[in-house]
C-alpha cells in the first residue's frame, strides 16, 4: 500500500491563515494522529489531504498520485470521515452501506461481504436495518466508520471519529482503526483527546495555530519536552513565549518518512456521504435515487 506525503500545506481564508507551511508523512501500518486544539487547524489540513480543499501552496501524494491534480484516482483509494459526515435518515444502515458499494463500482458479493464482516466487526447487526435516523449517535457513528472502510481503501482518513462519544462507542472505533492498521492502511487521524492520542497513534504531529509544532513518537516527544505526558507537553510548545523550542519543520518533515518501531501496546480500553448529499436519497436528483432503489432491492427491502 503506497505511503501519504504531504509538504508545505498552506491555506488562507481571506486575512487568516489556517495552515501554515504543514507536512508530514504516513506509512502504510501506520496511524498518524493530527493532534490540537480547536482551531490548529486539523480539519483544514485532512480536508487538504483529501482533494476537498484546494490548497495555496504545498502538495499532497498518496504514492504517486498526486491528490490535488488527480482529485478523482486520488479519492477512491481513500476512506474519509469529517465531523459533520451525515447519513441518508430514511434509509438503514444496510442499505446506505450497499448504495456507497455501489458507488465504489463494488460487485455485489463483494458489498455483501464487506456488510456482513463490518457489522460483526462494530456490533451492528441488531441495529443494521433499522432507518439512520433513528439511531443513537454511537450507532450512526458506527455506521459511518463502516462506511469509510466498506471497500477498502489504501488510505483512511479519520476526523476526530471518537468525538462526542461514550466509552463503549469510543472503544469500538479505535479497535476498528487498530483491525484496520493490522491490515496494513495508511491511517491519518485527528484528535484533540490527548489520552486517545497515546493509546492508538504510532506517532503524532502536534498543532497550534496552524503550524506544526513538534512530530514523533510518544516517546520522543516526551524526552524532547522533558514532560511525562503528552498534555503537558502540548501546553508546553502552546504556551506563548516558547516559539524557541520549536523545533525545525524540515527536520520534523524527514523524520516523519522514516517508520517508527513503535507500537502501541495492550488493548485501548477505555480509551461518506459526499457533503453536498441530501438527507433523503428521494431528495437527491434522478440518479442517487436509482442508485438507492437499486440498493434496497439488491439487499432484499421494499423502497
Amino acid at each position: 500500500m503506497p505511503s501519504l506525503v504531504a509538504t508545505g500545506l498552506v491555506k488562507r481564508f481571506g486575512g487568516i491563515t489556517a495552515v501554515d507551511e504543514v507536512s508530514f508523512a504516513v506509512n502504510p501500518g501506520e496511524v498518524v494522529g493530527l493532534l490540537g486544539p480547536n482551531g490548529a487547524g486539523k480539519t483544514t489540513t485532512l480536508r487538504m489531504v483529501a482533494g476537498i480543499l484546494e490548497p495555496d501552496a504545498g502538495e499532497v501524494r498518496l504514492g504517486d498520485v498526486d491528490v490535488i491534480r488527480q482529485r478523482i484516482a486520488a479519492k477512491r483509494r481513500m476512506g474519509f470521515l469529517s465531523g459533520d459526515t451525515r447519513l441518508y435518515q430514511r434509509l438503514s444502515s444496510r442499505e446506505m452501506l450497499w448504495y456507497f458499494g455501489r458507488l465504489h463500482v463494488m460487485g455485489d458479493e463483494a458489498i455483501a461481504r464487506r456488510v456482513g464482516q463490518l457489522a460483526r466487526e462494530l456490533e451492528m447487526e441488531e441495529f443494521l436495518d433499522r432507518p439512520c435516523g433513528s439511531l443513537s449517535s454511537g450507532q450512526k457513528q458506527r455506521a459511518n466508520i463502516a462506511r469509510a472502510f466498506l471497500h477498502e481503501p489504501d488510505l483512511l482518513i479519520l476526523d476526530e471519529p471518537t468525538a462526542a462519544l461514550d466509552v463503549m462507542s469510543g472503544q469500538f472505533i479505535v479497535q476498528a482503526i487498530r483491525r484496520e492498521r493490522g491490515a496494513g492502511r495508511t491511517i491519518l487521524f485527528s484528535t484533540h483527546v490527548m489520552g486517545e492520542a497515546e493509546y492508538l497513534c504510532d506517532r503524532i504531529v502536534l498543532l497550534h495555530r496552524g503550524r506544526v509544532i513538534d512530530a514523533g513518537t510518544l516517546s520522543e516527544l516526551l524526552a524532547r519536552s522533558r514532560r511525562s505526558n503528552l498534555t503537558d507537553t502540548f501546553l508546553l510548545y502552546a504556551r506563548e513565549g516558547q516559539e524557541s523550542r520549536i523545533p525545525n519543520p524540515k527536520a520534523i518533515h524527514a523524520q516523519t518518512l522514516h517508520r517508527p518501531d513503535h507500537r502501541p501496546q495492550g488493548d485501548p480500553g477505555d480509551a461518506a456521504r459526499p457533503a453536498h448529499a441530501a438527507d433523503d436519497g428521494r431528495a437527491a436528483g434522478p440518479g442517487v435515487s436509482a442508485a438507492v432503489h437499486r440498493s434496497r432491492q439488491t439487499a432484499g427491502i421494499a423502497a
